[in-house]
């Protein structure tokens, strides 16, 4: 329940603050979110491209990596180029169609996100646990289908997320606390009551990031299952050597989401310039890591890597 005394009415235009509290910082802040911008698309770009052009690498774990890489790139460019708007120029207005539209498509990415990790997991499981069914079973129409599954659920999970918030017609202030559009920062400066709406952004977040997650922690122990019956220690460290990368993509991804939830059921509440930072760090970092991670252990992409450079390890 949100109440309101001078409550305005429905904005024409939200007044993005950045990171309130460190205005007089958003130069220092600038640097590493323009590196972060470089680096996820030269990284993102080049592992798509040598997908692409490598057609011994069309296979369904490479295919699905390029999805990632897709996603990564749509994420940081959503949201990067505006916060740097918002550290270079004072763009901090935006107005309510387009913060509907921004909303809509930064929780759209990220939810993709979360649905290609699990068909990632789900891509390992068949590799270890099903080896010599793994070409029938993830075969090119079976990856077209996770796609459109993955963006199915996307759509009708969050299509009515910007409906929802164009019905928002009361609020405390036009200034929303964040460098970006979304759905609970428009909500939480609403008036009246807003439950519905918050019980909305939850449902969202269980039935895609949270059951997402489950799934992934469920395959990985049917996963370990299988490997520890494999009959020797060489065999085991291959079957997981395979899944390193996929790991420490999913804890990248996942932690911070799990850092805020865990802090906000315990009670803890942080100063509103760190919960945002923390909050950035859920589509600046996947995005420029995810490249390196999976150029730096996985062989056929390092190869193609230091052929394009023309430098050959030694």
């Amino acid at each position: 329940m949100s109440s309101c005394n001078n409550s305005i009415p429905q904005p024409e235009v939200f007044i993005l603050a950045g990171i309130p509290g460190l205005e007089s910082y958003h130069g220092l802040f600038s640097l590493p979110y323009f590196l972060v911008f470089i680096t996820a698309l030269a990284g993102n770009i080049t592992i798509i491209l040598i997908i692409h052009v490598d057609k011994s690498l069309h296979e369904p774990m490479f295919l699905l990596l390029t999805m990632l890489s897709f996603v990564d790139l749509s994420l940081v460019s959503t949201t990067v180029p505006h916060m740097l708007g918002i550290f270079w120029l004072d763009a901090k207005e935006i107005n309510i169609d387009g913060c509907l539209i921004h909303m809509f498509f930064i929780a759209s990415f990220y939810v993709m996100e979360s649905g290609i990790l699990l068909a990632m997991a789900f891509d390992r499981f068949v590799a270890i646990c099903n080896p010599l069914r793994y070409m029938i079973i993830l075969n090119n129409n079976s990856l077209v289908k996770m796609g459109l599954v993955i963006l199915a659920r996307t759509m009708v999970e969050l299509t009515p997320m910007p409906i929802l918030a164009k019905t928002l017609t009361s609020f405390r202030t036009n200034i929303i606390p964040y460098s970006y559009c979304t759905y609970m920062a428009v909500v939480q400066i609403s008036c009246g009551d807003i439950s519905n709406y918050i019980v909305y952004g939850f449902m969202i977040v269980v039935t895609s990031i949270g059951m997402d997650l489950l799934f992934i922690s469920l395959s990985y122990g049917m996963i370990l299952r299988a490997v520890f019956h494999f009959p020797s220690w060489e065999a085991r460290h291959k079957a997981l050597s395979t899944c390193g990368s996929h790991l420490c993509v999913i804890a990248l991804f996942y932690s911070p989401v799990v850092f805020s939830f865990l802090t906000q059921a315990f009670g803890y509440e942080m100063p509103a310039n760190v919960q945002i930072i923390v909050d950035n760090l859920y589509f600046l970092v996947p995005p420029m890591i995810n490249p390196l991670i999976y150029g730096a252990r996985t062989k056929q992409i390092k190869e193609r890597v230091f052929q394009i450079l023309a430098c050959h390890p030694k």
